[in-house]
């Protein structure tokens, strides 16, 4: 039998109608576009409607997946739903609701749990099971609607953050250069409150005091995540090009995880990528955690940036604390 390995065979992406822009928001709290825009890079950012949910998003986005890979529903046989926002937080998992709204049957489907690097931990999770042979077309997705978990009074977070969901199939091949390269995936604990949502968890039952208090949204301790995320970022992308005996200026697409510019920007210039090579979005849709990569990499591939056979170098940061990269080419089929 020849060896297996697992293809990035297509990407989807779905951004709700709505766009708050940073004027908008100079009108809800007492900020401004030039803060915003110097502190973060951020122009604007998608909101979902009321009653549109995370399972919403990511349907739509997955539909657009599917239909990329040139694949009938009925071909996925693995549902992997990457969100901090699920639609209900204790159950069901969100991607059984999405496999409902697909029309998709008697297939597995679970969420990840990683905040922003849970898209990237999801693609480690679909690699081995097709790599492994127990499944051969794994939907991946990473779909937030973190407006739903943002203190809207709070300005040090309410800028920051918007709604979207992207999505990819995970394939079986037996061509070596089509597959996966390699995934870093990886935890630190310890620095577990830098980015929380402290309630309602099994800490923090859901309570009137809870509700009161306003534990129900997103904390973050700003300067620490960020000189954490430039320093284990930079480091981990280094590792794993190092191991695969690869260099910056081979990298066609470097597609860090769309939280802030200045981190970019500073992971960017660490490494020695050229303008050109760096993939950035944050402008346009804010931070939108683990929906924040395959957002990202729909946008090279729908303006035509992105060939068949291109390396992706894929890094992301996020609470846990989380952090993961990968080097994977686009191989759609033929």
């Amino acid at each position: 039998m020849s060896k297996i390995y697992a293809a990035f065979r297509s990407i989807g992406a779905y951004v709700p109608q709505k766009v708050l822009t940073n004027e908008d928001l100079e009108k809800m709290v007492d900020t401004s576009d030039e803060w915003i825009t110097k502190r973060t890079g951020i122009k604007e950012r998608h909101i979902a409607d009321e009653h549109e949910a995370t399972s919403d998003m990511a349907a739509k986005a997955s539909e657009v997946a599917i239909d990329r890979a040139g694949l009938e529903k009925e071909d996925i046989d693995l549902i992997v739903c990457a969100t901090v926002t699920p639609d209900y937080f204790n159950m069901p998992a969100t991607a059984c609701i999405i496999a409902n709204k697909l029309g998709i049957k008697n297939v597995q489907a679970f969420d990840i749990s990683a905040a922003c690097s849970g898209f990237v931990y999801a693609l480690s999770v679909a690699k081995a099971f097709v790599e492994s042979g127990m499944k051969k077309n794994v939907l991946v997705i990473g779909a937030e609607k973190f407006s739903s978990i943002v203190d809207w009074s709070d300005r040090n977070t309410c800028v920051l953050f918007g709604d979207g969901a992207g999505a990819a199939v995970i394939s079986a091949t037996d061509k070596k250069e089509e597959g996966f390269v390699d995934i870093h995936a990886s935890a630190d604990g310890s620095y577990w409150d830098f980015l929380i949502t402290p309630a309602p968890g099994s800490v923090n039952p859901a309570s009137k005091e809870v509700i009161e208090q306003g534990l129900q949204y997103v904390k973050m301790k700003g300067n620490e995540t960020f000189k954490l995320a430039v320093k284990t970022l930079t480091n981990d992308v280094k590792a794993i090009l190092e191991e695969n005996n690869l260099e910056a200026k081979d990298i066609p697409h470097f597609v860090p995880h769309q939280a802030n510019y200045r981190i970019i920007n500073a992971v960017g210039n660490a490494l020695g990528m050229d303008e050109s090579q760096v993939v950035l979005t944050v402008h346009k849709y804010g931070n939108t955690s683990a929906a924040s990569i395959p957002m990202a990499i729909n946008d090279i591939y729908e303006s035509g940036r992105l060939k068949k056979g291109e390396m992706m170098l894929l890094d992301t940061f996020g609470g846990g604390l989380t952090w993961a990269s990968a080097l994977i080419p686009f191989a759609p089929k033929s």
